[in-house]
């Protein structure tokens, strides 16, 4: 396997929550997930403040109920002092103001509790996705907008969107990120190679983003042997 689809984009990732308790669980939580840090740990309002001011997390895990003031109220200093920090709300409040003021203060995501572990896999997931999606950007189309912009994808509070059965999430986040890196086209074969799995299990994730629109897969034929599959990125023709 090669130091390209081996390392993760590493995330860095602070924590403001009052409850203590509340607060090391989703430190484990994270702590789980390779490729993310937590770099610290704050339990109140004003501690967040500074602690996102010192350490510029990438992300910031932020409840809204706090004995000195809102989580809400942070997100617009936040947006207003222009930090370049994604927010992910992880809170008990199910009013719905409470969400559409979290949405359009620019969160990421909204994860209500109590805390499930593998709600929190796939916001990272997702957070993972999504920045190595911008990061591969070297021009802008409708197409690719779409792709990052949230719109279209928010599922509701009962059904998140878990690649099916036998595609695991961080597999697939590492053949996006091998793709995405890359303008030609793959074999199933060659990306079952990077990433040390049978052609086989390569060739179903990458069916996978066949079918959600990601992928497009053209036939080449050889010399000898039967025609074989390469895959690459839906690219707008010039």
């Amino acid at each position: 396997m090669t130091d390209t689809i081996a390392r993760l984009i590493p995330i860095t990732v602070a924590i403001a929550e009052d409850d203590e308790r509340i607060a090391l669980i989703q430190s484990e939580f994270l702590n789980q997930l390779e490729g993310v840090e937590v770099i610290g740990i704050a339990h109140s309002l004003s501690a967040a403040r500074d602690l996102v001011r010192l350490s510029r997390p990438n992300l910031l895990f932020l409840d809204i109920q706090f004995p000195d003031g809102s989580g809400l109220d942070l997100v617009k200093e936040i947006r207003k002092g222009q930090l370049q920090v994604d927010i992910i709300m992880v809170t008990a409040a199910r009013e719905v103001e409470m969400l559409k003021t979290a949405l359009h203060g620019g969160i990421f995501d909204y994860i209500v509790k109590p805390l499930v572990f593998d709600r929190i896999r796939v916001s990272l997931d997702r957070y993972r996705e999504h920045v190595e999606r911008l990061g591969s950007l070297k021009q802008l189309n409708q197409q690719n907008i779409d792709a990052i912009l949230p719109r279209g994808r928010v599922e509701n509070a009962d059904s998140q969107p878990v690649p099916p059965k036998g595609v695991d999430p961080l597999t697939l986040a590492k053949i996006r990120g091998y793709i995405y890196r890359s303008p030609r086209s793959f074999a199933a074969s060659e990306i079952g190679g990077e990433l040390g799995v049978s052609r086989t299990t390569a060739r179903r994730y990458l069916e996978y983003l066949v079918s959600t629109r990601e992928l497009k897969v053209d036939i080449t034929y050889g010399g000898v042997g039967r025609p074989e599959r390469h895959y690459s990125m839906h690219r707008n023709k010039p």
